[in-house]
């Protein structure tokens, strides 16, 4: 049985400006949580999977991100989930929020895969910096130096990828590309 989730991965110079952030907050607070994966917006919550059918999972996947259209994704400051994860701010395009419901509606009627608690709650797209490991109190030292800090970058996501948790830290499993033809 393995652990996975799905995401969209940000280009590889937004990847290390978050995980400078993220070594800051590990550094500086003793949050390391944080870099336990790569910097990523979660479309799929984690999921226990059986090892066997890890095909079936993959060619789902396939199948759905080959009938998508790449998404254009703007990350604009800083937000929290207070007390204690900072994360950086994604905005709330209606591409991105149809992408995430789709994908998750697709994977629960192919594969039988039904995360509840997202069900209860809005999806709030989001990069973590700092995860629940932060102490209460190192957040309430730290989000007043994020709070207004400025930061905006804009990228296209052209693939989903699929993360497998090895026991200590999350990792790529493989990439499914959306799909890029012209009309």
């Amino acid at each position: 049985m393995g652990r996975f989730f799905v995401a969209l991965l940000p280009p590889q110079d937004i990847q290390d400006y978050a995980n400078e952030i993220k070594q800051y907050f590990a550094d500086r607070y003793a949050s390391s949580g944080a870099l336990k994966s790569p910097p990523h917006i979660t479309l799929q919550p984690p999921f226990e999977w059986e090892n066997a059918s890890l095909p079936l999972l993959e060619a789902s996947l396939e199948e759905f991100a080959s009938g998508q259209q790449p998404v254009a994704i703007t990350l604009r400051g800083f937000d929290a989930f207070s007390p204690r994860v900072i994360y950086i701010n994604v905005v709330k395009s209606q591409e991105l929020l149809t992408l995430q419901t789709d994908l998750m509606a697709y994977i629960e009627s192919n594969l039988g895969i039904v995360d509840e608690v997202s069900k209860t709650r809005p999806f709030t797209p989001h990069i973590t910096v700092a995860f629940r490991d932060l102490k209460k109190q190192d957040f309430q030292a730290a989000w007043p130096e994020f709070e207004k800090r400025q930061l905006h970058f804009e990228f296209t996501a052209d693939k989903l990828t699929l993360l497998l948790n090895d026991g200590k830290r999350w990792d790529i499993k493989r990439e499914f590309a959306f799909f890029s033809g012209s009309n």
